[in-house]
């Protein structure tokens, strides 16, 4: 497990959302300060949907998190902002990001999304603008409807084709935020939660969590790089040979806070093919010459 930049895993809102849910697991309220962090796969675990109220309530929701990752999601059903079902099986096939928000929230929630809004872009800029979804849920039901939740985009500024905003039915709530080990907590003020961003994989398995309201841009692109590159031996053999150069030629500038092609490692790549054309058609010349020096040794009617 590894630290990242300061911010808070877990949002406490000063801004009271309407209504109720029922949580996943109690968060503790103490803990704002710990630094964001990103896990690597662990085993699968089955998680508890309740926590006593004591100090290990915030390691306690860390744990139900991580031990999500390896886990595959369930089939649950939602609506996008028109009131069209979907359901997250159909984004199968590529990697999809995955937040939860609540709509009531006006501070914290838009916060980590233009956040990651900003992040997202920048991957859609190292791996293709088209090479992975996202959604975001609203867990606070039913009043995160897809009127709520079409609101709340327009106001974030999310203007992505492949960014959807979705409505799960109340029923499924609890069993749907199970399934990523996302936590939150009714509160006074509106909810406390996990601030998590789950990268799901092509079979709908969570690689990786994310978390803060902010988190450096590697800790986010580096296992959809992973997932992609995963992906490219199914595509044709030129075209995978190329998506997997492109996606490892694609490194973290710390100075921009982008990503961008280092050319230097496709010259490396060139040099090396280079070398093993001229070694192929050296050992070929050989072979020839050779087989023409036998024959003329031979000479005629031998």
């Amino acid at each position: 497990m590894h630290a990242a930049a300061s911010a808070p895993v877990v949002a406490q809102h000063d801004a009271a959302g309407p209504g109720a849910a029922v949580s996943t697991a109690a968060v503790s309220t103490a803990a704002l300060s710990t630094a964001a962090l990103s896990t690597a796969a662990m085993p699968d675990a089955a998680a508890s949907t309740a926590v006593d109220s004591s100090g290990n309530d915030y390691r306690r929701a860390l744990e139900l998190s991580q031990a999500a990752i390896g886990r595959r999601i369930g089939e649950h059903t939602l609506r996008d902002t028109s009131g069209n079902t979907v359901r997250l099986s159909d984004y199968r096939g590529q990697p999809l990001l995955v937040s939860f928000i609540y709509t009531g929230c006006f501070q914290i929630c838009p916060t980590a999304t233009q956040f990651l809004a900003v992040a997202v872009k920048a991957a859609r800029e190292a791996l293709g603008k088209d090479s992975f979804n996202v959604v975001s849920i609203g867990f606070n039901q039913p009043f995160d409807d897809p009127v709520a939740m079409r609101a709340f985009a327009r106001q974030a500024g999310i203007d992505d084709p492949r960014w959807a905003f979705l409505s799960p039915d109340p029923a499924d709530v609890q069993a749907l935020t199970a399934d990523f080990g996302f936590s939150y907590e009714a509160s006074p003020s509106g909810f406390d939660h996990v601030l998590q961003v789950s990268i799901v994989d092509a079979d709908g398995r969570i690689y990786r969590q994310v978390y803060g309201d902010s988190f450096e841009m590697p800790m986010l692109v580096q296992p959809l790089k992973e997932l992609l590159s995963g992906q490219a031996r199914e595509a044709p053999l030129l075209a995978g040979m190329w998506q997997k150069v492109k996606l490892y030629c694609t490194v973290y500038d710390p100075n921009t806070g982008g990503y961008r092609v280092d050319y230097s490692l496709f010259f490396e790549i060139f040099a090396g093919f280079t070398m093993l054309g001229a070694l192929v058609w050296f050992g070929v010349r050989e072979l020839w010459r050779g087989r023409r020096v036998a024959a003329a040794r031979a000479g005629p009617g031998r």
